[in-house]
């Protein structure tokens, strides 16, 4: 048989270790999926039910796998589809390789159906590297420096692939003038470790703080032991960067959870309190949340120097792996005796979990939004990978959920983009079929694309060793976060037009696409419908009707904040009064936890 191009490209993908390739057909990459098809499974085509889902499902297999994900599609909108989940990866830093299909070579320029200027659509999201393979030679250079670069630089990068050319029989490059060999997939970790003088420095810095704080993101996920050592050491609290969640357990007594305006209180007072600032793998960019400039002596260790010393005025900048680095030094340090700092923190911890737990279990109409993942919680298996979408439903993923070690969770971080949770979910599914996968979705998300891909869940739920895909679904019929900014930000009410969302039984939905499901409208039904999702043995999701107006206060919500929502009351909220009770109620379960800790 004639080795096409196509044919080439999923054999190379297939050397790679590419297991499966999440897309959607179309003609421009006919010669793709004729190639796939000839492949028998391997890699399994993964077909989404829209070209941005196999982006996202890309992105979400390659943050829990640590591999490189591999997305495809079509030429013209198809490929124009990939953009908004190729930028998510872009920003979170996640490598994927996007496979695009183009018209005819012969069409090129001829205002043809379906013909985009794919260079300058895709220079930007894939600015790393994108490149157009115009005739066969040009494979497999193409593809294994697409793949090299995106492991490398942690970043999406693309290969179009023009129609004709896919099916053109492939001949490798010659060794003459103007071909461009290549070598065979390779897989390498990095090792980068900083100068020792920079090394002694740091430590200089840390050794003279008296109230250390350590901030860790996504990077340091592989130095969990480490970052636990250092603070161990230094008697620090460690805050930790939304991406960065599952970088350490909540369990740990100074670790303070999620910082910033979806963060916590003592991660707040953590930072404002502090004398010296350890910044390990975050990219952290709200610089009102750490310490007020001066105020702190900085560290920094980050894998790569582009991203450095750029959040936060540090004195000493270290590039190098998270884990290696720690590692070397760790042992230029001496213990602190002093523990004043440290038991603080852990006090402030305990505090905070405290009112958490009153707030989660206040009543609502018809249920408290923060009880449904506090609930969770309480069952969370250690096993678990937990993906949270954008919008008011992040705000109770990032302050409740409690991590057990060993469990995972991620979200689009820095595009924070609407409609992600669901196929990262399924990317996660992919890359651990043998663990629980849970999304935590607003029903804005889930209107806007998590419907349809709960036919994904159901087509492709036979290939996970564990079925079990829980959707958990946040049913308040508002777009609430915008809701709440409206109010916070500007002192406008709610917008009904814009605002409100069409009502719909999201349980029916999932039981139309063959996936168990639950309604749950009072708030003591929670626990019960968590154990039977978790006790399942196929996908299944929780449709639960939440009260809009449950606030989700900053962790320092401030005079501005507080008065524009006054004003949002009186210019006429259709559910002023109602949000005011549930205001006062949720701001006053922190003086009263303080109240009970002082007697």
């Amino acid at each position: 048989m004639t080795h096409l191009v196509a044919d080439h490209v999923v054999a190379r993908l297939r050397e790679w270790g590419v297991q499966q390739v999440f897309g959607y057909p179309g003609d421009g990459i006919n010669g793709l999926i004729a190639a796939f098809g000839r492949a028998h499974d391997e890699p399994i085509f993964v077909q989404a039910r829209h070209e941005e889902m196999a982006a996202f499902e890309a992105t979400g297999y390659a943050k829990f796998s640590g591999e490189v994900g591999v997305c495809v599609a079509t030429s013209g909108p198809g490929a124009i589809h990939l953009l908004n989940g190729l930028y998510d990866a872009k920003a979170d830093h996640v490598p994927v390789v996007a496979l695009i299909g183009q018209t005819a070579r012969s069409a090129m320029g001829g205002n043809y159906q379906q013909e985009v200027d794919l260079q300058s659509l895709f220079k930007d999201v894939a600015s790393e590297y994108l490149v157009e393979v115009n005739v066969a030679a040009q494979l497999p250079n193409a593809l294994d420096r697409a793949m090299r670069i995106a492991r490398a630089r942690r970043a999406p990068t693309a290969v179009i692939l023009p129609a004709d050319v896919q099916e053109q029989t492939y001949e490798p490059p010659a060794h003459e003038f103007k071909q461009v060999p290549s070598s065979p997939p390779d897989r390498w970790h990095s090792s980068l470790s900083p100068e020792p003088a920079d090394l002694r420095r740091a430590a200089e810095v840390i050794e003279a703080g008296a109230k250390v704080a350590i901030l860790v993101g996504q990077g340091a996920r592989g130095a969990a032991a480490e970052v636990i050592e250092l603070a161990e050491l230094t008697g620090a609290g460690v805050a930790k960067a939304l991406l960065g969640k599952d970088v350490l357990p909540d369990d740990l007594p100074f670790v303070t959870g999620s910082i910033g305006l979806l963060g916590t209180r003592p991660s707040y007072e953590l930072m404002r309190d502090c004398d010296t600032l350890v910044i390990v793998g975050s990219n952290f960019p709200y610089s009102q949340f750490l310490p007020e400039f001066g105020a702190a002596r900085a560290v920094q260790i980050d894998l790569g120097p582009t991203m450095i010393g750029m959040r936060y005025p540090s004195e000493v900048n270290l590039v190098g792996d998270a884990r290696t680095t720690l590692g070397l030094l760790i042992p230029l340090l001496t213990r602190k005796t002093d523990r004043d700092w440290q038991d603080t923190v852990r006090r402030n911890v305990t505090r905070w979990w405290e009112t958490v737990e009153r707030q989660s279990m206040l009543a609502a109409k018809p249920v408290n939004p923060m009880r449904v993942v506090w609930e969770l919680s309480r069952r969370l298996p250690s096993d678990a990978v937990v993906t949270a979408d954008s919008g008011s439903s992040t705000n109770w993923y990032a302050r409740c959920l409690r991590m057990p070690e060993g469990a995972r969770g991620s979200l689009s971080g820095t595009l924070a983009t609407m409609g992600a949770a669901v196929p990262y979910a399924i990317g996660a599914k992919f890359a651990h079929p043998d663990r629980l996968a849970i999304a935590l979705v607003g029903d804005g998300a889930m209107q806007m694309n998590g419907m349809a891909e709960l036919l994904t869940v159901a087509r492709y739920r036979e290939r996970w060793y564990d079925r079990r895909l829980i959707v958990c679904v946040f049913h308040n019929n508002d777009l609430n976060q915008v809701t709440w900014e409206l109010r916070a930000m500007g002192g406008a009410p709610k917008f009904e037009p814009s605002q409100s969302l069409p009502d719909v039984s999201y349980a029916e939905i999932a039981r139309s696409c063959g996936l168990e499901a639950v309604t749950v409208t009072d708030p003591d039904e929670l626990g019960p419908a968590w154990e039977r999702a978790l006790a399942a043995e196929e996908p299944f999701l929780l449709d639960v009707h939440c009260d809009p107006e449950v606030p989700p206060i900053p962790p320092h919500a401030d005079w501005d904040q507080m008065k524009a929502t006054a004003e949002a009351v009186l210019r006429g909220d259709p559910n002023g009064w109602h949000l005011v009770a549930q205001g006062a109620k949720t701001k006053a379960q922190e003086l009263i936890t303080a109240t009970t800790r002082k007697r």
